[in-house]
């Protein structure tokens, strides 16, 4: 991800050399990773140039050789020496006793722009949950944060397969949890949602007093504490639910949000995101729109404050969704006209269109869409749901590729649940990539919801592994990982047999791969010298523990930018 020149530019050559003195093995930065290039150029005090050393630990790179090396030294926010031991570093030492450190998790389809805005006081950690208890222990963690009468939430992601009972808490059992506030849980992208004794009276008074809006509709909290959902784009009991909490967030409210996002983020691995937005509907907030329904344009004033003033912990890249069906499609042409893509610096910038640039149902009007983004020089993205729109695609690309040439601009379909050999091959002629879809591992119960990871990476294209978090399924990466190594569902069974990856394919693909997806490959993914220095100290042996445990991973002591972002503690530092 790059920037212009920064005082870190200045400083990395001296730095290098001095380290890399002092650190056997692969190699040090060379004198070329001191340009502009993936300089960092956000506002000052996020980074230092203090230098970390992490020594003693199983440090898998993901380079081209694999290399796993003992110890990793930083300066300046970029891997600087990776070896097999440290001499002096002239900074900060940690001793990792043997813990194995992997690469900053990258993911290239996630939706973590609308968790940065969620209203109320946020429980993330509802999605790591395996029961009923579980969830009802997370919730009452957070109790202690919440002032009086404030909400606290949980929304998106989560799904009840994920747990032992393979249903909502009951208002009982959200009461038992937390009698003294109200809940809201609100499941994935349309909810259904939950509510405990608290939230029924509110949303009861709200049903008894004026409409909160001309299309909202009664929210009709069952006794058991269940709020329904219903078709997709118009209002229902639950969109109403999350339309009433939205009209009473601050601001600050949101910047909260967007620090609790970055803070779970770093404490599951993610360090840097590729965000996809979602079905835009600018201006004014309505009880039609669902979980990632937000302003279009005003959705990234939060984290944009935060960027400024130094607080950003992980690295955010933004896309642009349109869904206009409109033959003029006046607000994709306006956005081509007024928006600079990949703009901005190493910890936050904007993106491409995607992950459409209109509806593939659109016919036509989508085809134009795709040459309008095409004869302005972006890259695009599309989302595809069965081969015939993965056909579509391709053809479509094929042609603006004769008419434009798209072969250097990196284009990307995302999900791709069913895929051929030709249709990989003509991809690959276009110089696009595939992100395969992990995320099916929540709710697929059968072979035909699988994804075809054995045969995509077989072929190599470019390929990386996408979780489709905090709408769809989970932010956390690994349950996805075990799900391309297993093949196996969240009820324990086998959906995908024969399209299984290994273990080192599948941390590959949410690392060195997935990088190439933010077009940073040549600054992130691995932990090579010259590189920006994002890792991630596992509380467990990913390459060795049970299979079953691979969902379970987590992270210790997560870096980003050459600095700690996320310390459980387990680590003495």
């Amino acid at each position: 991800m790059s920037g212009r020149v920064s005082r870190r530019d200045v400083l990395r050559t001296g730095a290098a050399a001095g380290v890399a003195a002092t650190l056997g093995g692969v190699g040090a930065a060379p004198a070329a990773a001191t340009g502009p290039r993936g300089s960092r150029a956000g506002p000052p005090g996020r980074a230092g140039d203090d230098a970390l050393a992490l020594v003693n630990g199983r440090i898998h790179t993901m380079d081209a050789d694999n290399t796993v090396a003992r110890a990793v030294s930083i300066r300046g926010g970029r891997f600087v020496a990776v070896g097999d031991g440290v001499g002096d570093p002239g900074g900060r030492v940690i001793d990792l006793r043997g813990r194995t450190v992997v690469p900053g998790i990258i993911e290239s389809h996630v939706h973590s722009v609308s968790l940065a805005n969620r209203p109320g006081y946020h429980v993330a950690e509802v999605e790591r949950a395996t029961s009923i208890a579980d969830v009802q222990e997370s919730l009452a963690a957070r109790r202690p944060d919440v002032p009086d009468g404030q909400w606290i939430t949980a929304l998106g992601g989560w799904h009840p397969n994920q747990w032992a009972e393979h249903r909502r808490p009951t208002l009982d059992e959200l009461d038992d949890a937390v009698p003294d506030r109200p809940v809201l849980l609100y499941e994935r992208f349309t909810g259904p949602a939950a509510t405990n004794s608290l939230g029924k009276a509110f949303f009861d008074e709200v049903d008894a007093g004026p409409p909160p809006h001309p299309d909202a509709v009664k929210i009709n909290v069952a006794d058991d504490g269940s709020i329904a959902s219903g078709g997709f784009g118009v209002a229902t009991p639950a969109t109403t639910a999350l339309f009433v909490l939205r009209t009473l967030q601050t601001f600050d409210d949101k910047l909260r949000s967007s620090r609790d996002m970055m803070a779970y983020s770093a404490s599951v691995g993610l360090t840097a995101h590729s965000d996809k937005v979602l079905f835009p509907t600018p201006g004014p907030l309505h009880p039609s729109q669902v979980l990632s329904n937000l302003d279009h344009y005003r959705m990234y004033d939060p984290l944009l404050h935060l960027h400024r003033n130094g607080e950003t912990s992980i690295r955010m890249e933004f896309n642009f969704l349109h869904n206009q069906s409109d033959p003029e499609l006046p607000e994709l042409r306006e956005r081509l006209k007024n928006q600079f893509q990949f703009f901005g610096d190493d910890m936050m910038r904007t993106g491409a269109i995607g992950e459409w640039a209109a509806p593939i149902s659109a016919g036509d009007v989508w085809f134009e869409a795709q040459r309008v983004v095409a004869e302005a020089g972006w890259r695009n993205e599309n989302a595809v749901g069965n081969l015939d729109e993965l056909t579509r695609v391709v053809e479509a690309w094929e042609a603006v590729d004769a008419e434009f040439g798209i072969t250097g601009d990196r284009y990307i379909v995302h999900h791709v649940p069913d895929v051929t050999e030709d249709l990989l091959d003509r991809l690959h002629a276009l110089g696009a990539g595939v992100v395969m879809r992990a995320f099916t591992w929540v709710v697929g119960t059968a072979q035909s919801n699988g994804a075809p990871f054995r045969t995509i990476v077989d072929h190599g294209i470019k390929a990386g592994i996408e979780g489709d978090g905090a709408h769809i399924s989970t932010l956390m990466p690994w349950p996805h990982m075990h799900y391309a190594v297993t093949g196996v569902n969240a009820f324990g069974e086998l959906i995908n047999d024969g399209q299984q990856i290994t273990r080192e394919e599948a941390l590959r693909a949410f690392t060195r791969e997935n990088a190439w997806f933010l077009r940073a490959d040549d600054e992130l993914g691995s932990i090579e010298p010259g590189k920006l220095a994002d890792l991630v100290v596992l509380d467990r042996d990913y390459f060795t523990v049970p299979e079953d445990d691979i969902r379970r991973v987590g992270s210790v002591l997560t870096v980003v930018d050459g600095e700690v972002v996320h310390d459980s503690g387990e680590i003495k530092t």
